[in-house]
């Protein structure tokens, strides 16, 4: 990781409102509010809780990451938000408001209305998102012709457009996925999320199993893209260092639950919640002395019978009695940090964050205090 960005650096870009905003949209009303959602799987052995009571905002232009370890809930979170999830998933509770519209009533045909249109998605790995039989250009028109009821020439003439943004040429749209290479492949699944100039783009760790130049590429041509278009973006990754450059805000979940979230600088530079900590300081840092990167202890719990407290109190160095009985509430200090742990008991905590014993955060500002809320 070679550092996190100056604040004000990603923040830099400015989104726009669609023009037309879907008819009940409040203008006033920020680009989306998640409050309380709550996702369940519904599986022979019992019901998983792969979501439970997520809350987060995003604003015009933000882009924001999310990070955890395999299982936490970053991609359920994401696809809830246009409900595309597996057939037995369903969103038990929870709101999500766009431009102040509840998306989580609204009927399949109703919803239709804003996927792609208001809030697309770049899927992980390319060659399983995009149909092999069928040609690139075709599929990137697609969502122009029906959502946007243009005319299939239009809709091509588009498709080229937009893989001549992506850095592709327009002639390759005749191509099919096996005829690109991997990077060109997530261009055009770029391109295809492009196609209705949606305000939000979703990259489910659109760089997974691209080698270290491409996927530098591809983040490159994400973060021009917002800033020129205006876009705002939700970025699930397993890889601190992408979010560290390019987001503006990160939220840590850990089994289903948001554990601490905040803009990039303050939270890689000061975290506060004891797994941030351990996550922080299992990642290398090309900048630091050669050491062996800290580890986990344990495992995430099994969310079909989550533990009654905080869920990393089983693997957490500073747990408390409290800790296994009652789940820590959300604390918001004055640097916009939010922390779900009862290291901070209230909105009157004060002082520095506790450290774990032997790790070594892997952001340049390491030396940075944490003022008081």
């Amino acid at each position: 990781m070679t550092g996190v960005r100056e604040p004000g650096a990603v923040s830099a870009t400015r989104g726009r409102r669609q023009v037309p905003l879907p008819r009940l949209a409040d203008p006033a009303a920020p680009l989306l509010v998640v409050e309380d959602l709550a996702v369940r799987f519904s599986l022979p052995s019992g019901s998983v809780k792969a979501v439970d009571g997520v809350s987060f905002r995003l604003d015009d232009g933000e882009a924001l990451g999310i990070a955890g370890e395999s299982g936490c809930g970053k991609t359920t979170t994401a696809l809830s938000l246009v409900r595309l999830l597996p057939a037995n998933g369903r969103i038990r509770s929870g709101s999500v408001k766009l431009f102040g519209i509840d998306l989580v009533p609204k009927t399949e045909k109703q919803l239709a209305r804003y996927r792609w249109r208001e809030i697309s998605i770049v899927f992980q790995g390319a060659m399983n998102a995009l149909n092999p039989v069928r040609r690139v250009g075709d599929q990137i028109a697609e969502p122009i012709e029906v959502r946007l009821g243009r005319s299939r020439d239009a809709s091509r003439k588009r498709a080229a457009e937009l893989l001549d943004l992506v850095g592709i040429p327009g002639q390759r749209a005749s191509a099919y996925p096996h005829e690109l290479s991997g990077g060109m492949r997530q261009r055009a699944m770029i391109a295809m999320a492009l196609a209705c100039d949606p305000a939000i783009v979703i990259g489910d760790e659109p760089t997974t199993a691209l080698d270290v130049m491409v996927q530098a590429q591809i983040l490159q041509l994400l973060e021009r893209l917002r800033r020129e278009l205006g876009l705002s973006l939700i970025l699930i990754t397993h890889d601190l260092s992408v979010i560290a450059e390019t987001c503006d805000r990160v939220m840590v979940m850990y089994a289903g639950k948001v554990a601490e979230e905040g803009p990039v600088t303050r939270v890689f530079t000061a975290p506060r919640h004891p797994y941030t900590q351990k996550l922080l300081s299992s990642f290398p840092n090309i900048h630091a002395d050669r050491r062996t990167l800290d580890v986990i202890p344990g495992q995430p719990p099994d969310l079909r019978n989550p533990p009654p407290g905080c869920r990393f109190a089983a693997r957490c160095p500073f747990v408390m009695d409290v800790c296994r009985e009652v789940v820590p509430p959300e604390v918001t200090f004055g640097d916009g940090v939010r922390v779900a742990c009862h290291l901070y008991p209230g909105r009157d905590a004060a002082g520095p964050p506790p450290r774990v014993v032997g790790a070594t955060r892997t952001c340049d500002a390491a030396s940075s205090t944490d003022p008081a809320p």
